[in-house]
């Protein structure tokens, strides 16, 4: 695919950029063609749009700062890193280091090299939030973002010694003067115009992948176009701005085509260990995340280290993505891109909530699956009750019912059986409404708070009836179970359950 009209475009329109997008989604591949581009390597674009567009070919020096290749947990593993990137342009342009500090050194190359060749520098920053993020929750969090504050300083300071400046990362971290600082810094994040600038969208999944696509339809016994609409379902559904093609991810989509099969590769190799540690210490977001939520954008567009809200984090590490907008209200829904990244999300989730192993408490998601296609409820209330005999160390005693109704919601969802919690009616919320090909299951959550849990079940019961929860499914013509699940106020699990 022949994506450097955009580099030709940005390098032409502006000076410095800031592109958030998830990992494995080709953000490094494209400061690679960018270096290229920029280092006069123009027998690398023949064929392509910008051996066309470009005219001049005008050679720049490149300085390139990467942070993918390690984990920065701590501040001193960060420093030594980009010791050992400057260590090589001050060998490069024979610099003497008088000043050990980061920023001064970053100066002292952008400096000599526009000194040295006569030309403004092009600088190329890849992950810049990686030291940061990979330090979530820890001591180190502020320490490193700190130094990279300091780090990226000099960038505004020399502005006149810059040509072109790229940076990229998963998500926007405010407060860091890389932003704040840099006032002509153009975020291109939510641009329409650059919304395929990474992956792979629906028009060039169709004009570039014709032979893998067959080669998926053959191997399964299916159509060109059912192959299509199963990789649709499967890895389509980014939408980086409103109204515009769907795009997808690069990586999910040719190990789908190098494997010739339908594979989740999403969950090996796209999750970042921030988002692990954002849901360890944010347990109660479950239900504005499973069910999609409406925000304004300035509450997915930047991480804020001082309310510690992970929404940016999760929507950037791509998790999330916009699937609707209101223009009147600048109001974005966003949910889940497809089914793999939601059924990798969910059994990330569900690994945190449930603090005992499957085999342990006999949890079988397809064992779940079958009981409630064939209508076993008892069974179906028996893995309830194993996955929450114990209260997790991250959930509080205080609020462990918000906790109890999160993995009922999260075992359901992983079944692949269509769930809601918290559906409306004119008269209330029902807590859980599981629907299979020819049952309804409504389940109604309640804590004992010291009375007799009988007395409950049968309360709970009542509020199903009297609220109406099933009467919207009454023309349907499935059966219908309404079921009491009764939780213990102090953490012990699933007390009783009683079906009607």
């Amino acid at each position: 695919m022949d994506k450097t009209a955009y580099v030709y475009d940005l390098a032409r329109e502006g000076k410095a950029y800031f592109l958030s997008r998830p990992r494995r989604f080709g953000k490094s591949l494209l400061l690679s063609t960018m270096e290229a581009y920029f280092l006069g390597k123009k027998e690398l674009f023949r064929g392509l749009a910008l051996e066309k567009l470009e005219k001049k070919w005008e050679v720049c020096p490149v300085i390139k700062i990467s942070f993918g290749g390690d984990n920065y947990t701590d501040t001193e593993i960060m420093k030594s890193s980009l010791n050992f990137i400057l260590s090589k342009y001050e060998k490069a342009y024979e610099i003497e280091v008088s000043d050990p500090r980061l920023s001064i050194r970053l100066s002292n190359i952008i400096m000599t090299a526009y000194e040295k060749t006569g030309k403004q520098v092009a600088i190329i920053i890849d992950e810049y939030d990686k030291p940061v993020l990979d330090a979530l929750y820890s001591e180190y969090e502020e320490k490193n973002r700190a130094e990279l504050m300091a780090f990226y300083s000099p960038l505004k300071e020399l502005d006149k010694y810059i040509r072109f400046l790229f940076i990229t990362g998963i998500t926007k971290i405010s407060h860091m003067n890389i932003f704040s600082g840099l006032n002509q810094l153009d975020d291109i994040s939510l641009v329409s115009k650059y919304s395929s600038i990474c992956g792979i969208s629906e028009s060039e999944l169709n004009a570039y992948f014709v032979p893998e696509i067959e080669a998926l339809a053959n191997r399964f016994g299916m159509t060109v176009e059912a192959a299509k609409e199963k990789l649709k379902t499967m890895y389509d559904g980014y939408h980086f701005s409103f109204n515009v093609e769907g795009v997808y991810n690069p990586f999910c989509l040719l190990k789908c085509f190098f494997d010739c099969d339908f594979g989740s590769y999403w969950f090996q190799s796209g999750t970042p260990s921030m988002l692990v540690k954002a849901l360890q210490n944010q347990p109660l977001e479950l239900e504005t995340l499973v069910n999609g939520r409406e925000v304004d954008e300035i509450s997915f567009r930047e991480y804020d280290p001082n309310t510690k809200n992970m929404l940016p984090v999760i929507y950037q590490s791509g998790y999330l993505t916009i699937k609707g907008f209101d223009a009147e209200d600048r109001m974005f829904w966003l949910d889940f891109p497809n089914r793999e990244v939601e059924q990798s999300f969910l059994k990330i989730l569900l690994a945190k909530y449930v603090s005992v192993p499957y085999d342990d408490m006999g949890l079988e998601i397809s064992n779940l699956r079958n009981a409630l296609r064939n209508k076993d409820v008892d069974r179906v209330c028996s893995m309830i009750k194993a996955a929450v005999s114990d209260l997790p160390t991250i959930v509080k005693k205080d609020i462990c019912e918000n906790y109890y109704e999160s993995v009922t919601h999260l075992m359901f969802r992983l079944s692949g059986m269509r769930v809601v919690s918290e559906l409306q009616n004119v008269n209330g919320r029902s807590d859980v409404v599981v629907t299979t090909k020819d049952a309804v299951f409504i389940f109604e959550l309640k804590m004992d708070k010291g009375k007799d849990v009988d007395e409950v079940a049968k309360t709970a019961l009542a509020q199903i009836d009297e609220n109406g929860y099933a009467e919207r499914f009454a023309v349907s013509g499935k059966q219908m179970f309404k079921i009491a699940l009764v939780f213990s106020s102090d953490g012990k699990g699933l007390l009783l359950w009683k079906v009607r």
